[in-house]
C-alpha cells in the first residue's frame, strides 16, 4: 500500500472529531484510550455515545482508563511519510511515553519516514488548537521541521483552565489529591484549576456558582494578556455554560475567536458531567 504524505495523528484526549477536518493533503486520525466501567471496556472512538457512558460512569464501582498502545500508534505511524503525533501531557498519562515507542519502532524498519511526537502538556482543547495550526501551516507548504517547531511552540505559550464540579476520576485515578476530591462535589462548589507548563494539574481556588467561576476564568485571560486569538472550549454535556462564557468573553474581547467542542470519551470521564477546559494563548512576554 502506497503511504500517503502528510498524516496528524493524535490520542483521544483531542476533542476533535475526525470528519471535523477533511483536507485532501493531510489525514487526521485518532487512536483511543480505553476506558473501563465495573469490568466493561469502552473505546473512545468516534462512535462512543458519551451521554451514555456518562450516565454509566456516574454509577459505577470502579474505573480506569489506559492509554493507546505502542502498537495502536505504529500502526498510523507506518501509514505516511510526514507524521505529527500531539498526545495529552506526558505528566497525566503513559500516552506520550507510548508514542514515543511507537515513533522508534516506526523509525527502525522506514528510516526514511519523518515523525514526531509533541507533548501538548495538556488535554483537550489545547491539542485541537496545535492539530489545526499544524494544518494550516502544511496547507502554506510550511516544512516538516518548522510545523513542528511551531507546534511546540504553542504547546508552551497556551495555558488550560478548567472548572468541574466533581473530581471523582481525578482522585480516583491518582491525577490529583484527595482533598480536592472531598470539596469539589459540595453542593454548588466548583474548584478552578490549571494546567502548569510542566503538564500538571493545580488547583486556583473554589468558587460558588456558575456564574463567579466563569468570571474567575475571564478574570484569568485578562491577567495573562489575552489578546482575542483563536481559543477552543471543551464542555462535557454543558453547552449551554460554554455558550455563556463565550458569551462573556465576547462582550470583553469583540473579535476573539472561540470555538465550542463536546468532550469525547477520556475527558468526558476527568472532567465529568457539566464541567468545563478552557484553552488560550497567552501573551508573548509570557511565555
Amino acid at each position: 500500500m502506497e503511504s500517503m504524505k502528510w498524516m496528524i495523528v493524535t490520542d483521544s484526549s483531542c476533542d476533535l472529531r475526525t470528519k471535523e477536518l477533511q483536507e485532501p493533503d493531510v489525514a487526521y486520525v485518532n487512536v483511543p484510550f480505553l476506558l473501563t466501567l465495573d469490568g466493561k471496556d469502552y473505546s473512545d472512538d468516534e462512535q462512543l455515545n458519551i451521554p451514555e457512558m456518562v450516565d454509566v460512569m456516574e454509577v459505577s464501582k470502579a474505573s480506569h482508563s489506559a492509554c493507546p498502545s505502542p502498537g495502536a500508534w505504529a500502526e498510523k505511524f507506518a501509514q505516511a511519510d510526514q507524521v505529527i503525533a500531539v498526545t495529552i501531557s506526558g505528566n497525566l498519562s503513559g500516552s506520550y511515553g507510548s508514542a514515543m515507542a511507537a515513533r522508534d519502532m516506526v523509525l527502525e524498519a522506514y528510516p526514511e519516514k519523518k515523525i514526531e511526537v509533541i507533548d501538548s502538556l495538556a488535554t483537550g482543547p489545547k491539542l485541537v488548537m496545535i492539530v489545526q495550526q499544524a494544518i494550516r501551516q502544511i496547507s502554506e507548504h510550511m516544512s516538516f521541521e518548522r510545523v513542528c517547531e511551531s507546534a511546540r511552540e504553542l504547546a508552551q505559550n497556551v495555558k488550560t483552565v478548567f472548572t468541574l464540579t466533581s473530581f471523582h476520576n481525578l482522585v480516583q485515578n491518582g491525577r490529583v489529591g484527595r482533598l480536592a476530591g472531598f470539596i469539589a462535589g459540595k453542593l454548588g462548589i466548583r474548584v478552578i484549576g490549571i494546567g502548569t507548563k510542566e503538564g500538571q494539574i493545580h488547583f486556583k481556588g473554589l468558587v460558588r456558582g456558575e456564574k463567579k467561576a466563569l468570571r474567575s476564568i475571564v478574570n484569568d485571560m485578562e491577567e495573562n494578556g489575552y489578546t482575542g486569538k483563536p481559543m477552543a472550549i471543551s464542555q462535557c454535556l454543558n453547552p449551554k455554560l460554554a455558550e455563556e462564557l463565550k458569551r462573556m468573553i465576547l462582550e470583553k474581547w469583540q473579535n476573539a475567536a472561540v470555538q465550542i467542542f463536546p468532550t469525547k470519551g477520556l475527558d468526558s470521564y476527568y472532567a465529568e458531567r457539566n464541567g468545563l477546559i478552557i484553552s488560550y494563548p497567552l501573551a508573548p512576554s509570557r511565555s
